[in-house]
């Protein structure tokens, strides 16, 4: 089966076009990823530190919980809230439903200084969103939707029946190679 473009399905063209819109979703994707370092260079913070903010700004998290949305070991994630709370960046206090278990919460003056660092570009975001009619924005929203679902392909992909617990996979049946 051949696409529009005559080429194989499932093959880029060569060279892949690229228009404007996806040069742009480049430019926008690659500066995204530079913020969390910036902004932990000017608080002080490891990126990781800035990441375990960003989840807990969202709601109070247990520390295994915490660990988990960052993929670290739950060792590593203790030692972050360790860091964050030496700085007076959070605070552990016990569960409202569950008082075995602990809890993580921003503390009030961490809200402030990451929303500090991070108002020169919320400032540009609302001003650019307020530059668009209704119309406009619902056409970018769509983009951007799809265009998140295009990466949760890559980050977050489909469980396969393989992976599935109980099914052996292929690789799991052949014999271990010798290093």
């Amino acid at each position: 089966m051949t696409s529009k473009t005559g080429t194989p399905a499932g093959v880029a063209p060569d060279p892949w076009e690229q228009t404007g819109s996806l040069l742009a979703l480049r430019e926008c994707t690659e500066s995204a990823a530079r913020v969390r370092g910036a902004v932990a260079r000017r608080a002080g913070l490891s990126e990781s530190e800035v990441g375990a903010l960003q989840h807990l700004m969202s709601e109070p998290l247990g520390p295994a919980e915490l660990s988990r949305r960052l993929r670290v070991s739950t060792a590593a994630g203790t030692g972050i809230v360790d860091r964050l709370a030496g700085h007076g960046h959070v605070t552990r206090q016990a569960h409202p439903d569950d008082r075995r278990r602990t809890q993580v919460l921003v503390t009030a003056s961490a809200r402030a200084e990451v929303f500090g660092l991070m108002f020169p570009m919320l400032s540009a975001l609302r001003e650019l969103d307020a530059s668009f009619d209704a119309d406009e924005r619902a056409v970018v929203e769509r983009y951007l939707r799809g265009a998140a679902a295009a990466f949760r392909e890559i980050t977050d992909p489909p469980e396969s029946p393989e992976s599935e617990p109980g099914t052996v996979t292929p690789s799991a049946t052949r014999p271990a190679q010798p290093r």
